[in-house]
């Protein structure tokens, strides 16, 4: 795997974890449902598949699992100062 395509893989799975789990927050009304929901995917996939990830796939696996609990963690936010739609 090359630099590039390193770096354009941990934007693109932070950007889609906190998408994704953003539009779940809003859909269920839940904070942190998502993330459970992103950590049992995840853990599942791999035990099932018997994938061990390298270090690289990890770290990329790691920066979507922090977009999750950064839409969780914005929801939440948002949510205290007031905004009645989230």
């Amino acid at each position: 795997m090359s630099l590039l395509q390193f770096v354009v893989s941990i934007v693109l799975f932070t950007v889609l974890g906190f998408g994704i789990g953003f539009i779940l927050n809003m859909i269920l009304k839940t904070t942190w449902l998502p993330v459970v929901i992103a950590v049992g995917v995840l853990v599942g996939a791999l035990v099932y598949q018997q994938i061990v990830p390298g270090i690289w796939d990890a770290l990329i696996l790691g920066c979507g699992m922090a977009g999750t609990v950064a839409s969780g963690w914005t929801i939440q936010t948002l949510r205290k100062k007031g905004y009645r739609m989230f």
